[in-house]
């Protein structure tokens, strides 16, 4: 029998085990000597790494006029381990530069540790103004574990769009956690909101890398290597939008001094030309030193300045719906355009009156009329014969089918518009009223849907969506704001708002009488205010009935004035939803909004015979003082609810933990107590 050695298979374990040791042998090799990567790892104590912040995108409107600019500034970091490595850190220094004391030292850097922990470099100040720059890149030796980082932030010329825009802070630990921000590290910053959160990839670009030796006083000075270990930083892409910042601003002073929105869109192409939200504010607050107090001072503000009115706020459209209304009441057949109803006053076949503003007859003859003179019973009358219609053979189903037109025109959910926050509104199907009056309901229920009251609501930007939706004639793109990125109209992140939404297929006749009645609403109807020299305008004037709990009670406020318009008729550039809140009629303040803009963008000037009605529009107030009231209301309530929520949770844990039953007794006690 062979000895083990001399077998084949003894060869081949050592042959094996010669090669496995080759492999290792090149390997460390080639990470000692050839990869220089790991030599400047081993070498970190003088070499220094330092990270290239790209140029961020910059944004621009439809002109090309720059919406922000960018500016360098300097964020001071820590890397709480290395603070007084080797008794380096002249702490007396350090905290004389940044007037600090040795308290308010140690309360920074404990922030710094709970956020990024002590190997990992965090925000120890953020955004240093020049001059403190200035002082502490003289002493940064002095400073063992400090570091100044080159950031690219933002400033605001217009100082419009603030929303819109959105703003950057530093990256949370929350989002650190997100697969999105996995390449982040903490101390990046990154778009929080609006176009700069939605298009934060495209804008961010691509980080560098420099490598510099430190000089016997540990500063960084040389490049290590001649630079040929460096990366270059790549600038983000730009956004070209479709707004015009001239239009934006101007929105936005017309708009001052009141709340609710302005929304303006191109019906061929779905690019948002303004969105105002109002109160707005200077979007220069959200950046610097200050932008964290000042966000905190915006948030406490009772008429919410953060909040976007234009997508987020939620309104019934009131007569402003009368040409949704009256377009199903069309395609379903459940009338024609010669239709006339016999108001005298108001609406009476369901047992109770509707009340309209008009008495005399004739005013509701026909569809057109009846859309100039906005009519309640008309389209009353006109929303239960679409629901009772008897081809659907039900209220229920009826109902449901309306549901699905009013889906399809963009209603009842997001529209997909490029911005954070956007709500969907409100729209009621069978079931929601099956809910609310346990199945036994019928078309009288609901009959003020018809005329835009009721469980319906909408955005200002779904309104404004609805009129490109008219005055193209069957058909809308999503709402949005980015016509190119890095000069590409075709890029991906595009691509859905190339799409053509045509829904339901409603004739183009249909369409065209209700275009035809809404532009007899401004030549000869209630919406005479919005009549342009030599433009054909069709608009629909709303004032919307408003109420709110106020201790309690069911309470009516002022009414909200809303107004719609679109021109020129035959070839629709521009397209405008525009609420005020309590404030009245619609042809009294948000007519005019809405005309002046639409005027300012088609002519780029204002009628010298209208300048009367722009500077009434700049200096009236209409922010009503019950505003801070509710406001303040809400807030308790808020309160209430966080120590209600609170206190259960303790008493859940404290029975759970001991069955302390002293200490839950005294948590019950104080529950129901704010309870009550």
């Amino acid at each position: 029998m062979k000895n083990f050695a001399e077998s084949p298979r003894a060869w081949i374990i050592a042959s094996l085990f010669a090669i496995m040791a080759i492999v290792l042998v090149a390997r460390l090799f080639n990470l000692q000597v050839v990869e220089e990567k790991y030599e400047l790892m081993a070498n970190d104590q003088a070499i220094y790494r330092k990270v290239i912040y790209p140029a961020r995108g910059s944004i621009v409107d439809r002109n090309g006029k720059p919406m922000l600019y960018n500016n360098v500034t300097f964020d001071l970091m820590v890397t709480p381990a290395l603070v007084g490595k080797h008794n380096s850190m002249d702490t007396t220094t350090f905290c004389r530069i940044l007037g600090l004391d040795t308290a308010g030292f140690a309360k920074e850097m404990l922030k710094v540790v709970k956020k990024t922990g002590k190997e990992k470099p965090g925000v120890f100040k953020s955004e240093v103004s020049k001059e403190l720059n200035a002082r502490l890149q003289e002493n940064m030796y002095l400073f063992a574990g400090f570091e100044l980082v080159e950031r690219s932030t933002r400033s605001y010329p217009k100082a419009a769009g603030a929303l819109m825009l959105g703003y950057l802070s530093e990256v949370t630990p929350a989002m650190l956690t997100n697969n999105r921000f996995a390449s982040y590290r903490q101390g990046d910053y990154v778009g929080m909101s609006g176009l700069e959160n939605i298009y934060e990839e495209e804008l961010r670009g691509i980080r560098g890398v420099q490598y510099l030796v430190r000089d016997v006083m540990n500063r960084p000075r040389d490049a290590y290597k001649s630079g040929t270990m460096d990366t270059a930083a790549i600038g983000g892409k730009e956004l070209e939008l479709f707004i015009d910042a001239e239009l934006q601003a101007y929105g936005e002073k017309l708009m001052s001094g009141k709340m609710g929105s302005a929304v303006a869109i191109d019906p061929k192409t779905g690019g948002i030309l303004a969105m105002i939200s109002a109160p707005s504010f200077d979007p220069n607050l959200l950046t610097g030193e200050g932008k964290g107090r000042n966000f905190a001072e915006l948030n406490k503000m009772a008429t919410k300045p953060l909040f976007n009115y234009a997508t987020q706020g939620s309104y019934m459209p009131g007569s402003t719906f009368k040409p949704i209304t009256g377009l199903v009441g069309l395609d379903v057949g459940a009338i024609t355009p010669s239709f006339g109803y016999p108001c005298s006053g108001g609406y009476y076949a369901c047992g109770k009156r509707i009340g309209c503003t008009h008495s005399g007859g004739g005013h509701a003859a026909n569809l057109r009329v009846a859309m100039a003179n906005s009519c309640n019973a008309y389209f009353v009358d006109v929303f239960r014969k679409v629901v009772d219609f008897k081809n659907y053979g039900g209220v229920h189903t009826g109902l449901q089918k309306w549901h699905d037109y009013m889906i399809n025109f963009g209603f009842g959910h997001p529209l997909g518009v490029d911005i954070t926050g956007e709500l969907g509104g409100h729209i009621p199907d069978s079931s929601f009223f099956n809910r609310m009056y346990k199945g036994n309901w019928n078309s009288c229920n609901m009959a003020i849907i018809g005329m835009g009251q009721g469980e319906i609501a909408l955005t200002p930007m779904q309104i404004a969506n609805a009129m490109c939706l008219i005055a193209n004639k069957g058909y809308y793109y999503t709402p949005h704001f980015v016509k190119k990125i890095g000069g590409d109209a075709n890029h991906p992140k595009l691509a859905k708002f190339k799409e053509k939404h045509t829904p339901m297929h409603i004739a183009p006749d249909a369409y065209q009488a209700i275009i035809d009645g809404m532009e007899m609403v401004v030549t000869n109807g209630t919406g005479k205010v919005a009549k342009l020299p030599g433009i054909n305008v069709a608009g629909k004037t709303g004032t919307v009935e408003n109420y709110a709990m106020v201790y309690g009670k069911k309470t009516k406020l002022d009414n909200h004035s809303v107004f719609v318009c679109f021109a020129p008729k035959e070839d629709p550039k521009i397209a405008i939803a525009v609420v005020v809140q309590n404030s009245g009629y619609g042809a009294t303040w948000a007519g005019p909004v809405a005309s002046l803009m639409m005027e300012k963008y088609l002519t780029d000037s204002v009628n010298v015979k209208r300048k009367f009605l722009e500077d009434k529009m700049f200096n009236a107030n209409l922010i009503k003082k019950y505003t801070y009231v509710i406001d303040s209301m809400q807030r308790e309530k808020d309160r209430i609810r966080w120590e209600l929520k609170m206190a259960d949770k303790n008493m859940q844990a404290a029975m759970a933990k001991r069955g302390d039953t002293v200490l839950v007794d005294k948590m019950m006690e104080k529950f129901y107590k704010i309870k009550k």
